[in-house]
C-alpha cells in the first residue's frame, strides 16, 4: 500500500541543568566550585532510505521524541548527552513545516537528511562561572529547552518521464509493454489508483529510462477532486511528461488534452511548462486514424501515433522520450528563496528584544524570545541567579520601561513561569 503524505510530531531532547556544587574533602575544606555542566538533550532527524518505498509507518504514528540530557552533578561530572534520533523515510520524500508549509528539505538521494528538531544544549555548572572575579559563583544555567514541531511528509516519486492523461487511456497497458511493471488494467474509470514504476530498456539495449504511469485525472484534480493531489503531486519531479489521448472514439480527445493541460495550470509547480509529448493512443480502434488527423488540425503540429496492442509506433516514442529527458534539466521542487536557510533578513524585519502587555493593573507580563530564553536558563534557586537575571534585565531596557508603563511597587512581573515583585 503505498502512503504518499503524512504528518508527524517531532520533539527534541531537553539540556541538562548544570549543577551547583563545591568541593568538601578532607584535605581540601574550600576546595571550590566543581558542579558539571548538563549534556546536550538528542535532535530529530528524517534520512532517506532506497530500500524504503512508502510512508506508511507514519501514518498513525505517535510523536519522534529524542530523549533529555542528563544533569551535571558534583566533582565536575558532567551530564550524558543523548543521542540523536533518525527517523528513516523513502528517498524522494520532501519534508515541510506543517505551520505555513515552509520546504525545509528534498531528500531525493539515499542518505540524504534533514534536522527538523535541535536537541537543547546543557546547561553550565557553577565550575564554569569561576573568575578571578568571582571565586564562590553559586549559579549554575539550566538546559537549553528542545523543540516540539509539527512535520509534513510528501513522497514524490522519482521519475524521469510520467505518463498522464483521463483514465483508461492506455497508459498502464502501455508501461506494461516497455517495461516489466506488471500493473493490472482494466476498462475503468480508475484502472490505477496508486502511482507505478517501470525502467524502460531502449532498443539498443544500453539506454534506460524510469517511466511512471500516473492515476488517471479527472476535471477538478488540481482543487482536490477525485484522486487530485496524489496525481498531481508525482508529477512535480518528472522531466518530461507523456500525454496520452485515446482515439477510440469514447470522448473528445482534444477536449480531454485542453482539460488535462488546465489543471496542471491550476496546480501550479510549472507543471503546464513541462516539455510535453502527446501521445494519440488505442491507434487500432476503428475511426482513429480519421480522429487523429482531426485532433492533429486543432493541436497544431502531429502528435504520436501508438497502438500499444499491436506495438506499433511503441519504439520510435521510448526513443524520443529518451532524447528529450536527455536534454531537459531537473526541476527544483521548490524555489530558494522558499527556503528558509536563504532568507534574507533585513533591519526592518528585526524584532525587538522584548514586549510588554498589562492584563490588569497590578500585573505585568514581558514577553520576547530572548528574554524568556535567558529567564528559562538562569536558575533562579539562588541569590546570585536572581540578581544576573535582574541584571540583564535591566542591562537591556526592562526596568526603565516598566516604570514608563506605570509599574509600582509590589505590581507582579511575569516572565514565562518566573514571576516577581516589582521594587522602584
Amino acid at each position: 500500500m503505498l502512503i504518499d503524505r503524512a504528518v508527524v510530531e517531532v520533539r527534541s531532547g531537553k539540556g541538562g541543568n548544570g549543577a551547583i556544587s563545591f568541593l568538601r574533602e578532607k584535605n581540601l575544606p574550600k576546595g571550590g566550585p566543581d558542579g558539571g555542566n548538563g549534556g546536550n538533550g538528542g535532535s530529530v532527524y528524517f534520512i532517506a532510505r532506497k530500500n524504503i518505498n512508502t510512508l506508511l509507518a507514519y501514518r498513525h504514528s505517535k510523536a519522534i521524541i529524542a530523549k533529555d540530557g542528563e544533569k551535571g552533578d558534583k566533582k565536575m561530572r558532567f551530564g550524558l548527552s543523548q543521542e540523536d534520533v533518525y527517523a528513516e523515510v523513502p528517498v524522494g520524500t520532501v519534508v515541510y513545516l506543517e505551520e505555513g508549509m515552509v520546504p525545509l528539505a528534498d531528500l531525493s538521494h539515499d542518505g540524504d537528511k534533514v534536522l527538523v528538531a535541535k536537541g537543547g544544549k546543557g546547561g553550565r555548572g557553577n565550575a564554569s562561572f569561576k573568575s578571578s572575579r568571582l571565586r564562590v559563583p553559586k549559579i549554575a544555567e539550566n538546559g537549553h529547552p528542545g523543540e516540539t514541531k509539527r512535520i509534513v511528509l510528501e513522497l514524490k516519486l522519482l521519475a524521469d518521464a510520467g505518463l498522464i492523461g483521463f483514465p483508461s487511456v492506455g497508459k498502464s497497458t502501455f508501461l506494461n509493454v516497455v517495461s516489466k511493471a506488471n500493473v493490472q488494467t482494466a476498462d475503468y474509470p480508475f484502472t490505477t489508483l496508486v502511482p507505478n514504476l517501470g525502467v524502460v530498456s531502449l532498443p539498443n539495449g544500453i539506454d534506460q529510462f524510469v517511466l511512471a504511469d500516473m492515476p488517471g485525472l479527472i476535471e477538478g484534480a488540481s482543487k482536490g477532486k477525485g484522486l487530485g493531489f496524489s496525481f498531481l503531486r508525482h508529477i512535480e519531479r518528472c522531466r518530461v511528461l507523456v500525454h496520452m489521448v485515446s482515439m477510440s472514439g469514447e470522448r473528445d480527445p482534444y477536449n480531454d488534452y485542453c482539460l488535462i493541460n488546465e489543471e496542471l495550470k491550476d496546480y501550479g509547480a510549472d507543471l503546464d511548462k513541462r516539455p510535453q509529448i502527446v501521445v494519440a493512443s488505442k491507434m487500432d480502434c476503428p475511426g482513429a486514424i480519421e480522429r487523429k488527423k482531426e485532433f492533429d488540425n486543432k493541436l497544431g503540429f502531429a502528435s504520436f501515433g501508438l497502438s500499444s496492442l499491436t506495438q506499433n509506433g511503441v519504439n520510435p516514442l521510448i526513443n524520443y522520450i529518451y532524447e528529450m529527458i536527455q536534454k531537459t534539466p531537473v526541476f527544483p521542487l521548490f524555489k530558494q528563496e522558499e527556503n528558509p536557510q536563504y532568507k534574507i533578513y533585513q533591519a526592518k524585519d528585526s524584532e525587538p528584544l522584548f514586549t510588554i502587555k498589562r492584563p490588569s493593573a497590578h500585573l505585568f507580563v514581558i514577553e520576547g524570545k530572548k528574554v524568556e530564553e535567558e529567564c528559562a536558563l538562569t536558575n533562579i534557586t539562588t541569590d546570585q541567579g536572581i540578581a544576573k537575571l535582574l541584571s540583564y534585565l535591566t542591562k537591556i531596557g526592562v526596568d526603565e520601561a516598566l516604570r514608563e508603563k506605570g509599574a509600582i511597587s509590589k505590581d507582579t512581573i511575569r516572565i514565562g513561569d518566573f514571576e516577581f515583585e516589582y521594587d522602584e
